[in-house]
Parts: structure tokens; C-alpha cells; sequence
């Protein structure tokens, strides 16, 4: 790279170039005046297989034991499809919570051909409470274009399974290839890019392009030649249980030594302490503490000089943010109909879009969180009579049961839930067709069974708790 000079004497990007040239110090930024690709040698590794050798030394003997590391990796499909399954379900999900939802549905669909046969009825209710449901449907579907399209053969490469698999993105296609192909490629997924932002102090914001290319062109570089798949595993490991987002374990860390951001810590200790002894030393004068200097101008890995270093977060200084848009907030009309046979009437909502093809209790569509209880009722019963053909319009059959609160990735909702008081006999009787709606009445067995959402079985919790409310109430009117 060439730099500019002014009378004989290099010019240096801003003053932490400076520094680190002339002192040698090693924990600040250099910037070039490049405008493209990862301008600061500080963004990349000084020694990629010491980096390896540390790694896959320490995994070696920390990995956790996981059901979808056991399998045996003589056939390759049935590796690829396992590895495929628990990928799907780890996306926005934690281990412990996989785990069982894992075991669950290997025993029931322990191939790709098992899955192709379920229905997505069945799919769906497995997947009940593990969220996102759009990936248990994907997954089904990509199990049906194996079996039927590609000779029940998985793709095994990094870029044919992203071309070739519904539901397999950048980071899936990564896993599946190096894990149980041994092909020789990244990934980047949240843990990845937690310890790669820590490893080369990469301060930009860690959702943007450049940032997000720059970390997949250092998962490339520097993934282990011989072992693709342990190292992939490995890095994400260390993410997880060690490099995790709030309190690492630096002292544990097996890269600690490689570890720029650790390596600006001590730096700033080191010279805090001595400015200290410094202090004391001058009878009380003021001690000018150091600062870790933020790269500025053209470096976008850099820290920004808005948001500069902050000794009380040490290495979770990195990596950083955009904020987050705030979720939209709405509500939701819910109304429970009981039976007299104590069953209760569910309805599948649409094929497409949120939620799509699981059950719910008739639901009223979305309000504005400004919206009273009497617009409510009004939205709800007016609901249950044009779609549903139920409940009349007599607005007085709908008690107020409560409300719940559940958080979507994008949207806050609150669920207005009223019970139907006033069963029309008829009611008892539908089945398959409720007005517009596919409709079942199901016992509360079944219905903890059916593929109805965690924010559904909330809603039916709240109604269980105000019926036992009720009977307390009824039982002390008694005693009195």
C-alpha cells in the first residue's frame, strides 16, 4: 500500500497510526488512507494456524455433548440431514432448548425420506414452541425436493445447498458442507462473529456489508485445512461458553493470546497502573490517564469516534450494534369458545405469512394499541359473526378474560382474550368448516398437542387462571 508523504516525512492517517509506528505498542489501529477492503493489519490474524492449533487443541477436550455431533459419519447423507435438522432449529434458539425438540424428532422422522412422508400438519405440531415456523415448514419442504427431485441424495457442497434447499442460507449451507461433506469453508453465525469482532477488534457495526464481508473473508481464511468442520464447530463452541456477550471468560479463553481486544485491556491496565504510580509519585498532581485511541476517517472496522472505547466494558466493547428498529405494537381481539363437552374450538390461520397453517383460537385481526375494550368487543364479535358464523350480535355474550403479552421478532403484541359465554347448540356440532375457516373442536389434551403457538398456549393459560379464579371466589361466597 503506498502513503502519502509531505516534505520527506510520512503522513499518517490520524493520530493512532502514529502512536502504534512510533511506539510500538501494537493495541491501536493503523489506517491506511485506502478506501476499500479492511484497511487496518490490526482486522487481520497474525498467525492463522496458531489461531487453528489453539482452537481445535482446546475443543478437543471442551466440546459439549450434543445428540447431533453422535452420528456416525459412515453415511454421509444421514450426517448431512442431521446436521441439517439441528442447524434449523439452533437459528434463534439456545442448545438446552434444542436438545430435547432434537431427540424428539429423530426418533419420529429418523431420515430425510421419514420427513418427506409427514404431512405438514404433522411437522408443525412438532415444532409447536420451538418459534419461527417458517423453518420447520422449510425444512419439510426441502426434505420433499431431496427425496423426490435430487434421488434422496443431499447437495454437498456449500453452493449447491444454498441454491438447491428451501430454507438453507449463507451460514446453513456453511455448517452442513464443512461438518458433514469436509468441505473446506466458513460460516459466520452470532458466536462467529462475537469472537472474530474480539479477535481483531473489529468496531464497526456489525450488521453493515463491508463489516459482514470482512468477517466471512476471515471465517474463509482462516478455517482449518484438514478439520473444516471441527474448526467451524469450535469457533461457534467458544462463542457460546466462553467468548459469550455479556461476561466472557477471558482468563479460560484458549485465543486469549490472540485476542486483540484482551490485548487492549491489559494494554490500558498496564498503563493505568503505571500513570497511577505516576500520580502518587508528584504529591497529588493531576494523573493524565491514558485513552485507547479510536481509528477515525476511512477505516469502517474501526470503533467510530462517536461511540469510543469504554474501559468499564474491556472486551465487550466489540462487537457492535446498529440499534434495533423498535417492534410495532398491536393487539390482538382473542376469543375462547368452550363446549359443553368441554372442548374447545380452534381455527387454522392462513397459509402464508405469521404463523402460517398453525391453530389459534378465533382471533379478531390486529388493532391499534390506542384501541378501548368496547372498539375490542365490537372488532372481535363482529369477527366471529362474518367469518366464523358464531356468537350473533349480541355483544353482551363476550367476558373479559385478560390480556398477554408476547414479543415476535418484529412485532410487540398484546392479545385482548374474552371467553363466549352464550354457546349457540349448533356450535357443538361444526367440524372441518367454521365459515371461512378450517375449524376443530379439540379437549385440552389435544390441544396442548395441536401445532398452536407459545403466544396460543399463553392465552389459554390466562383463561384456565381466571376459571380457577372464578371457583375461589365461588367457594369463599359459600363459606361466608
Amino acid at each position: 500500500m503506498t502513503r502519502k508523504t509531505v516534505k520527506g516525512k510520512r503522513k499518517f492517517a490520524c493520530k493512532a497510526e502514529r502512536e502504534e509506528t512510533e511506539t510500538g505498542t501494537g493495541n491501536v489501529c493503523a489506517v491506511t488512507t485506502e478506501p476499500r477492503g479492511p484497511c487496518c493489519k490490526q482486522h487481520q490474524p497474525s498467525d492463522p494456524d496458531l489461531i487453528r492449533r489453539d482452537l481445535l487443541s482446546w475443543y478437543d477436550v471442551n466440546k459439549r455433548d450434543l445428540p447431533w455431533r453422535k452420528v456416525s459419519s459412515h453415511d454421509i447423507n444421514q450426517r448431512a440431514y442431521a446436521v441439517w435438522v439441528s442447524e434449523i432449529m439452533l437459528q434463534q434458539t439456545q442448545v438446552a432448548t434444542v436438545i430435547d425438540y432434537y431427540n424428539k424428532w429423530m426418533k419420529r422422522w429418523p431420515t430425510l425420506q421419514h420427513l418427506a412422508k409427514a404431512t405438514l400438519e404433522e411437522v408443525n405440531e412438532m415444532w409447536a414452541g420451538l418459534g419461527y415456523y417458517s423453518r420447520g415448514r422449510r425444512l419439510h419442504e426441502g426434505a420433499k425436493k431431496v427425496v423426490e427431485e435430487l434421488g434422496g441424495e443431499m447437495p454437498s457442497t456449500a453452493e449447491t445447498l444454498l441454491k438447491q434447499l428451501p430454507g438453507v442460507g449463507k451460514y446453513t449451507a456453511g455448517a452442513i458442507a464443512s461438518i458433514a461433506f469436509n468441505e473446506v469453508t466458513g460460516l459466520v453465525d452470532g458466536n462467529v462473529v462475537r469472537v472474530f469482532a474480539r479477535l481483531f477488534i473489529i468496531g464497526g457495526d456489525s450488521t453493515s456489508q463491508m463489516v459482514t464481508d470482512t468477517l466471512w473473508s476471515l471465517a474463509n481464511t482462516l478455517v482449518d485445512l484438514d478439520q473444516p468442520g471441527n474448526f467451524n464447530q469450535a469457533l461457534m463452541e467458544l462463542g457460546a461458553t466462553v467468548c459469550n456477550p455479556k461476561t466472557p471468560s477471558c482468563s479460560k479463553c484458549p485465543l486469549k493470546s490472540h485476542c486483540k481486544a484482551y490485548s487492549q485491556v491489559i494494554d490500558w491496565q498496564k498503563r493505568t497502573a503505571s500513570r497511577l504510580t505516576e500520580s502518587k509519585a508528584s504529591k497529588g498532581k493531576d494523573a493524565d490517564f491514558p485513552d485507547i485511541e479510536n481509528a477515525s476517517l476511512d477505516c469502517k472496522l474501526c470503533l467510530p469516534s462517536s461511540e469510543p472505547w469504554d474501559s468499564s466494558l474491556g472486551v465487550t466493547n466489540y462487537p457492535r450494534k446498529s440499534k434495533k428498529k423498535a417492534p410495532r405494537e398491536e393487539q390482538t381481539p382473542v376469543c375462547i369458545v368452550q363446549n359443553c363437552k368441554d372442548e374447545y374450538l380452534i381455527v387454522q390461520r392462513p397459509k402464508t405469512g405469521l404463523l402460517a397453517g398453525l391453530w389459534e383460537f378465533p382471533s379478531a385481526t390486529p388493532l391499534g394499541v390506542e384501541c378501548d375494550q368496547t372498539e375490542a368487543v365490537r372488532h372481535l364479535q363482529q369477527h366471529l359473526h362474518s367469518k366464523l358464523h358464531i356468537g350473533g350480535k349480541d355483544k353482551n355474550n363476550l367476558a373479559y378474560v385478560g390480556e398477554v403479552k408476547h414479543l415476535f421478532s418484529h412485532i410487540s403484541q398484546t392479545y385482548v382474550v374474552y371467553q363466549l359465554t352464550q354457546v349457540d347448540s349448533v356450535l357443538g356440532e361444526l367440524g372441518g368448516q367454521c365459515g371461512d375457516q378450517c375449524a376443530r373442536w379439540v379437549d385440552r389434551d389435544q390441544l396442548m398437542e395441536a401445532a398452536i403457538s407459545t403466544a396460543m398456549k399463553k392465552v389459554f393459560k390466562t383463561y384456565e387462571a381466571s376459571l380457577s379464579k372464578q371457583s375461589d371466589g365461588e367457594k369463599n361466597c359459600k363459606v361466608r
